[in-house]
């Protein structure tokens, strides 16, 4: 009876596997759906359309991307973390994923129990910027005259617990430094106020500050370095705030793919490697370029591990700033 009882399990297990393998090799036979969690226009959004479409080309289904803004992006991780464990919603995830765990006390999913990273596609970078009118030419002189003026000196972000502000903490951490915090309700107005003189400095998006810092002697801002661990096309001459004076400092921004946990790993590779091929591609590398952000392709188990890394690092920082989304 024990012979047969093992022989019937072992059956089973293969009957499986099988399976499993079927159910790969015809995926997908219907359209897919990105579930992006903010409102359609920004990088994000961005990110996930132009990744759509080519994924769509690559696996011969429509892939549709749903905007399903809220919450800092809480109502489409829940949403997602929920869904069908079967490859067809995936999830646009950006660098407040790793935020997550440690600023919110009662989440209803778990970031790493209730999903699989599937592949990382881009990244952008924040500029850090002061007013033309503060006597500081560069990172050492701006920390130089923050620490002679502790408290005095102010930052702008686009809202509490968003990249601009954990960005500036980790300056702030790095280097030693008390800079006063003024949230805003978007970049819009931070940068408004940041050009008058209503505060000093920001780390802050690429793109947006760009018209800002491009004017020459004109200029009403004056960029002192990016925020990447590597110098970026977009402002090529620029230093990293690492190479500038912060050794190991890196707060870009990311942005890859996610699907429910328990979706088979042989539909989770045929979506990895499907994702990794549009990275890779002309059209989506020049696509990203056109709108400020930078491809950069991770398989699976890398960008896992990449997420592990950024969770800690920023779970370090909002401990410290006392941060919290609830």
């Amino acid at each position: 009876m024990k012979s047969i009882r093992g022989i019937a399990r072992l059956a089973a297990g293969c009957l499986c596997i099988t399976a499993g393998s079927a159910a790969a090799d015809g995926f997908p036979t219907r359209p897919l759906r990105v579930i992006v969690g903010y409102q359609p226009g920004g990088a994000a959004d961005l990110v996930a359309r132009v990744a759509a479409e080519g994924l769509g080309a690559k696996l011969g289904q429509q892939v549709v991307v749903e905007n399903r803004p809220g919450a800092g992006g809480l109502i489409a991780n829940e949403m997602v973390a929920a869904s069908s464990p079967d490859g067809y919603t995936l999830l646009l995830v950006n660098s407040s994923f790793a935020y997550l765990p440690t600023m919110y006390s009662k989440l209803k999913f778990d970031t790493v129990k209730d999903f699989a990273p599937v592949a990382l596609l881009a990244t952008t970078q924040n500029v850090l910027v002061v007013n033309a009118n503060l006597p500081a030419k560069n990172v050492k002189e701006l920390v130089a005259l923050a620490k002679a003026k502790p408290g005095k000196l102010s930052y702008a972000s686009g809202g509490p617990g968003g990249s601009t502000h954990l960005s500036t903490e980790l300056f702030k951490s790095m280097t030693g430094t008390d800079i006063l915090h003024i949230p805003y309700k978007g970049n819009a107005p931070s940068i408004a106020d940041l050009s008058s003189g209503q505060v000093d400095m920001t780390i802050g998006p690429i793109p947006a500050l760009l018209p800002f810092i491009n004017g020459g002697a004109n200029s009403k801002l004056r960029a002192l370095a990016t925020s990447g661990a590597q110098r970026t096309p977009m402002l090529p001459d620029l230093p990293t705030i690492a190479e500038a004076g912060v050794p190991g400092y890196d707060a870009g921004s990311w942005y890859g793919f996610m699907v429910a946990a328990k979706t088979p790993k042989d539909i989770r590779d045929k979506l990895e490697q499907a994702l990794l091929a549009v990275g890779k591609s002309d059209k989506f590398v020049e696509q990203l370029k056109s709108a400020g952000a930078e491809p950069s392709v991770m398989p699976a188990d890398e960008f896992r591990r990449f997420v592990a890394s950024e969770t800690d690092k920023w779970g370090k920082i909002i401990r410290e700033t006392g941060i919290r989304g609830d």
